[in-house]
C-alpha cells in the first residue's frame, strides 16, 4: 500500500517537496475528516497522485489549499494542505482498494485472519471502507463500481492464467481501474478534453504498478509458494522490463497531450520517478555521483540527515549506501540517520530523560528484527490487525523513511526507506522540456 512513486526530496527541491507533502497530508486529512481516524491507515503514495493531477489541471486560484493545524506526524507544525474534490477522490479510491485488499487477505486466511472472530471483524472493516469509498466517490461524481468490478475480475483472471497467458491479460483489471480514476481528475478540474490522454496515462500506470509489484515479489512468492503473475504466465524478466519501459514512455507521451496549469510536479512524479521505480525494481538504479566509493571501497559518508513523516512516513536522510537505499553502509551496519551512533545497535536501549519507557521498549522490539544485521528470509504474511500495529510501530520509529531496509508490515517483504539514500545528482535540474 506504500506505492511505487517514492520521490526523494533532494530531487524534488524545497518547492516541489512542499507541494508533494501538501497532497500527502491532504489525502490523510481527507480520510480522517470524512471517515474517522482509523481510515487514515489507507493513506498511500500512489493514491495522492489523483490529488496531484486534479490540482495541476485546476486554475491557479481555485482554492484547493488550506492551512492545517499542528500535527504530530509533521513535528507539530502547521502546513498548507490540499483540499477539495481531488483529495476526496483520492480518499475514495484509496478506501475502495484497501477494502478489496483486506477482503483478499480474509479470503486467503492470512496470518491472524485465519481465526474466524478476527476474520469477521476484518470483513466488517472492509465492508465499511468499501461503502465509505463509494459514498465519497459519489459525492465527487465518480462511480467506484468500476474499481470493485476490476478487483472482482482480477480474481477470476488469475485463477485461469497459466503458461502462455499474455501478462497484459492479467494486468488489464488494474489498468482499467487506474484509467478511470485518472480520467475523472479532468472532470473535477474542469478540463474534459484531458480525460482521454489521462485515461491512457492511468492505464499505463496501472500496468506498470502491477508489473513492478510482480517483479519485486517474485522471489519471495516463489519461496512462499504464492501465486505470482510472472511465474504463472511464464513471462521473463526481460519481457517484463520491455513492457515496463514502454509503459513509462507511453505515460510521458500521454501527459504531453494533456493541458495543465502547472505540470512540474506531475511531470517529475509520473515521468522521472516512474523511470526510477522501474530501475529500482529491476536492480539497475544508477549510483549517485555523491555516493562514489571511498578509499575502502565503500561510499563516502555525508553528514547527517533530517526526517519528516506524515501518513506513511515520508522523509529523507542522506547517509551510507549505493543508489536508492541499496547496499550496506560502511563496515556493514547503517548509522543513525539523525547523526551519531545508532541508538538501537549493539545493546539494549534505555529510556532517556523525557522519553516514554513503553515507547522505547516497543522501538527496541521492532528494530531488533533486523536494523544493523543481515535481514532474515521473508516469513509468512502478517494478518490485517497485526500488520496495522506493525505499520504504526515502523512509522513511529522512523524506519519507514530512514531505514536502509525494513520488513513490510503486512507482507514481511523487504522494503527500503523512502529517502534513506539519495540516488540523484542533487545539483542538476531536469533537462527535459516537461518541467
Amino acid at each position: 500500500m506504500f506505492g511505487i512513486v517514492r520521490p526523494c526530496r533532494h530531487r524534488l527541491g524545497d518547492q516541489l517537496t512542499g507541494q508533494w507533502m501538501a497532497h500527502l497530508c491532504g489525502l490523510c486529512l481527507s480520510l480522517r475528516g470524512d471517515h474517522g481516524q482509523f481510515a487514515r491507515i489507507v493513506t498511500n503514495y500512489d493514491g495522492l497522485l489523483i490529488s496531484v493531477l486534479t490540482e495541476a489541471q485546476a486554475e491557479m486560484d481555485s482554492g484547493m489549499r488550506r492551512t492545517a493545524g499542528p500535527c504530530p506526524l509533521r513535528g507539530m507544525r502547521t502546513a498548507s494542505v490540499a483540499q477539495g474534490e481531488g483529495a476526496r477522490l483520492a480518499a475514495a479510491v484509496s478506501l475502495v482498494l484497501a477494502s478489496a485488499k483486506v477482503r483478499d487477505h480474509v479470503a486467503d486466511g492470512d496470518g491472524l485472519l485465519a481465526r474466524r472472530p478476527l476474520a469477521l471483524a476484518a470483513r466488517r472493516v472492509a465492508t465499511g471502507w468499501g461503502a465509505a469509498g463509494a459514498r465519497s466517490g459519489s459525492a465527487v461524481g465518480f462511480d467506484t463500481a468500476v474499481l470493485v468490478d476490476a478487483v472482482d475480475r482480477q480474481v477470476g483472471i488469475e485463477a485461469l492464467a497459466g503458461p502462455g497467458t499474455p501478462i497484459l491479460a492479467v494486468t488489464e483489471p488494474t489498468e482499467t481501474a487506474t484509467a478511470a480514476a485518472f480520467a475523472h481528475t479532468a472532470i473535477l478540474a474542469g478540463r474534459p478534453g484531458n480525460a482521454e490522454p489521462l485515461a491512457e496515462a492511468g492505464r499505463l500506470f496501472g500496468r506498470l504498478a502491477h508489473l513492478l509489484d510482480a517483479v519485486e515479489d517474485q522471489a519471495a512468492d516463489a519461496a512462499a509458494g504464492a501465486w505470482n503473475p510472472l511465474t504463472a504466465t511464464g513471462t521473463s524478466l526481460a519481457e517484463a522490463r520491455r513492457l515496463a519501459d514502454d509503459a513509462v514512455h507511453g505515460v510521458r507521451l500521454a501527459l504531453r497531450e494533456a493541458e495543465f496549469s502547472d505540470a512540474k510536479l506531475v511531470h517529475l512524479l509520473l515521468v522521472h520517478e516512474l523511470r526510477r521505480s522501474v530501475d529500482r525494481a529491476f536492480g539497475t538504479v544508477p549510483t549517485c555521483a555523491s555516493h562514489q566509493p571511498g578509499p575502502y571501497g565503500q561510499p563516502h559518508q555525508h553528514g547527517h540527515g533530517h526526517g519528516h513523516g506524515h501518513g506513511h512516513g515520508h522523509g529523507h536522510g542522506q547517509g551510507q549506501g549505493q543508489g536508492y537505499g541499496q547496499g550496506p553502509g560502511p563496515y556493514g551496519a547503517p548509522q543513525n540517520p539523525y547523526g551519531g551512533q545508532n541508538p538501537y545497535a549493539g545493546g539494549i536501549r534505555t529510556a532517556a530523560a523525557g522519553e516514554c519507557p513503553a515507547v522505547v521498549a516497543v522501538a527496541v522490539a521492532v528494530t531488533s528484527a533486523g536494523w544493523g544485521r543481515p535481514a532474515p528470509q521473508p516469513r509468512g504474511r502478517r494478518g490485517f490487525w497485526a500488520g496495522c500495529g506493525m505499520f504504526w510501530l515502523l512509522c513511529c520509529t522512523c524506519k519507514l523513511c530512514c531505514a536502509k531496509e525494513y520488513e513490510g508490515p503486512w507482507s514481511r517483504k523487504k522494503r527500503e526507506g523512502c529517502c534513506r539514500d539519495c540516488d540523484c545528482d542533487c545539483g542538476d535540474c531536469c533537462p527535459c522540456d516537461g518541467c
